[in-house]
Order: C-alpha cells, then structure tokens, then sequence
C-alpha cells in the first residue's frame, strides 16, 4: 500500500515538475497561474490533468483544441513516480513504515527533493542544452543545509563541492569555455553537496562512461558529428541519482577489481 502512495505522490510531483521545465522556459511563474494549453490558451482543469492517465484518456491530445502534446508529460510524471519507489525502497528496504524515526523520514523526504532538482536539470538539459542558475543555486542551499541538518560531514559536503565544482572549472578555463559551458561548473558543486567524498569521484566516473556510450552511438548512428553539442548535464543528474542509490556498491566493486 505505502509503494502505491509513494507512485501516485511521484506522478503528482512529476506533472508539477513538468510545470515548472515549460515555465521557467517561457519565463512564466510556476508558482502561481492555473494550467492551461500552449497552444489553444484554453484553461486545463482537474479531468485533463490527471497524471499519464489523462495523457492517455485523451490520446496526447488536448481535449479542447486537438493540439497535440508532448510525450514529456507522461514520461516526466514516470520519472518522478520511479525515482521515488526507488528512493523509497533503497531508503527503506523492508518497506516497514512503522520503525522510522523523524530523521529517516526528513532523509527520504530530502531524497525526494533532490530526485525532483535532477529530473528539472535532466530534462531541461535535454532540451534546451542549458543548466539554469535560478535551479541550481537553489538546489545547492537546499542540499548543503539539508545534508547538515541530516547529520553529513561538513568537511565531506566541502571536499566534495571543491572536487566537482574544481573538475569543471578547470576544463572550462583550460578550454576557454569550448569544453563545457559554465552551467556545468554550478552541478558539479551541486553534485558535489549531494554526494560529499568520495561519492563524487563515482558521480564523474558513471556521467562520462554514459556520455562517451551515448555519443559514440551516435556518432555511429551519423546522428551526431565531431564537435556537436552534448547535453552533458543530462548524463550528471542521472549519474547523481544512480549514486545516491548504489554509490557504495559501484564504489566498492571498483576498488576490488584492484
């Protein structure tokens, strides 16, 4: 039953990130105005808007002008609601609610928070191939003050932020800025505040074998050419989330192939 309730919580907070991804994209709030289509201006109510059921119900289209709609609306509130089972279950693996304590609970709440930052920088990247200071900065106050609140070495969080920030910012000034653009600097501190050290190295570590899997195949596929453009926070965030899951898992499996 609590892995329905975190599902449907997930598909809730998904379709509100995907408020927050076409907002901030068209330098609207997200925090007030109700929903309505891009296209027809039409206001949405509660029944078009029912996470990945109305999307279905409607066969992606809006039920007032026709307009098709994106496939991010679904995929989002997906998203959302996996990365919280699993963020739920890795947290709490006997799924027995009855022994957690506040701080378990402010950790999975915290979790949550977190998963819900990556998922913007995630898709937002994909799209637009930009890293939003007005996320990050948020996200890096929110995660530094949580993590110390939650019990994390403040000298952990400060390695951390120095290596991932520090590994962007020298390519960035090495490359003088043709490498990686500035926005990857600010999420490896992010990432850096979420994870501490050692956990960053295993960050990096997973982001650039998944980048340099994604963009060999599609430079195979002719998708891609010699000195395009990658969103490589895309590969960050994943690499972030994977981490907080099973860092200590990777981690060690690495260290005894040695």
């Amino acid at each position: 039953m609590i892995v329905v309730f975190i599902t449907i919580l997930g598909f809730l907070i998904g379709s509100f990130l995907n408020v927050v991804i076409f907002r901030l994209h068209r330098q609207e709030s997200f925090i007030k105005g109700s929903s309505k289509c891009l296209f027809c201006k039409h206001r949405l109510y509660a029944k078009d808007l029912v996470p990945v059921f109305s999307y279905i119900f409607l066969k992606g289209r809006c039920r007032y002008c026709q307009h098709r709609f994106s496939r991010q609306y679904p995929l989002v509130e997906m998203a959302a609601a996996l990365a919280f089972v699993l963020v739920f279950i890795n947290l709490v693996p006997s799924l027995n609610i009855l022994y957690l304590n506040t701080k378990d609970i402010l950790h999975i709440l915290n979790w949550f928070v977190i998963s819900s930052f990556l998922i913007v920088i995630f898709v937002y990247d994909l799209k637009y191939f930009l890293i939003l200071d007005i996320v990050i900065w948020p996200a890096v106050v929110f995660v530094f003050v949580a993590n110390i609140f939650l019990g994390f070495s403040f000298l952990n969080l400060l390695i951390g932020l120095v290596i991932g920030g520090g590994f962007f910012y020298l390519q960035y000034a090495i490359s003088k800025g043709k490498w990686i653009g500035g926005g990857d600097i600010l999420l490896g501190i992010l990432m850096g505040v979420i994870l501490g050290w050692p956990m960053i190295l295993t960050a990096l570590y997973i982001a650039y074998i998944l980048g340099g899997v994604v963009a060999i195949t599609l430079l195979l596929m002719k998708k891609k050419k010699f000195g395009n453009e990658i969103p490589f926070g895309t590969f960050l965030a994943l690499a972030t989330f994977v981490t907080m899951l099973y860092g200590e898992v990777i981690y060690n499996w690495y260290l005894n192939l040695f």
